[in-house]
């Protein structure tokens, strides 16, 4: 072999080693790249499967719910009063402590402290607030009648909570169900006494 064929030889031995050493570092750029690639996807879909996740649980927080806080949570969110758009807790008092004599709204001592435990509650919570006021009634006169009744009731709860216990009037909103939503049926005396209540939700 010549000195000339030697160098041609060495010369395309370097270039076919170049060649395999080039695609072998593409190969591993390749897998490098494709390994990332794999990352961000498992990173993408365990984010979604932890925001399913998430919105299942509320789901299921708000199929836990009362129809009253539902409602509530509805009403407030459409109004946009809401910052973070959940039930922290609701109360209800029915006649065995706020009590309302027939065909009246006004309030008596023990409703009072009633609310004035309440108002102290909802003082002490650390973030933003708004309480919608719930008047119910039983089914006792007319459907019309029902519903001021509800509403009055619930009017003056809001007073009561707004000029003695000083929770904003801005704050707070008043709604009444009538005889629409009882808990407990008409056709006896303990029933109806369950049915005439006043519900508080308490939103932020």
């Amino acid at each position: 072999m010549n000195r000339l064929t030697k160098v041609l030889s060495v010369t395309a031995l370097s270039a076919v080693l170049g060649a395999c050493a080039t695609n072998k570092t593409l190969d591993q750029k390749i897998a490098q790249s494709q390994a990332e690639t794999n990352k961000k996807i498992e990173s993408v879909a365990s984010q979604v499967e932890q925001v399913q996740q998430h919105q299942k649980d509320q789901d299921v927080q708000i199929s836990q719910l009362s129809q009253e806080a539902k409602d509530a949570l509805k009403r407030a969110q459409e109004a946009g009063v809401l910052a973070k758009g959940k039930v922290v807790f609701e109360q209800t008092f029915t006649e065995d402590r706020v009590k309302f004599k027939t065909d009246k709204y006004e309030l008596d001592n023990s409703a009072k402290a009633a609310l004035d435990e309440f108002a102290t509650k909802v003082k002490g919570l650390n973030e933003q607030y708004f309480i919608e006021i719930q008047g119910h009634t039983d089914d006792t006169g007319s459907a019309r009648y029902n519903d001021d009744l509800g509403q009055r009731r619930a009017d003056a709860v809001r007073r009561y909570l707004s000029r003695q216990d000083q929770l904003p009037l801005n704050r707070m909103s008043t709604i009444s169900y009538g005889d629409t939503l009882p808990v407990a049926s008409n056709k006896t005396k303990a029933g109806r006494a369950q049915n005439r209540r006043v519900v508080l939700v308490v939103l932020e």
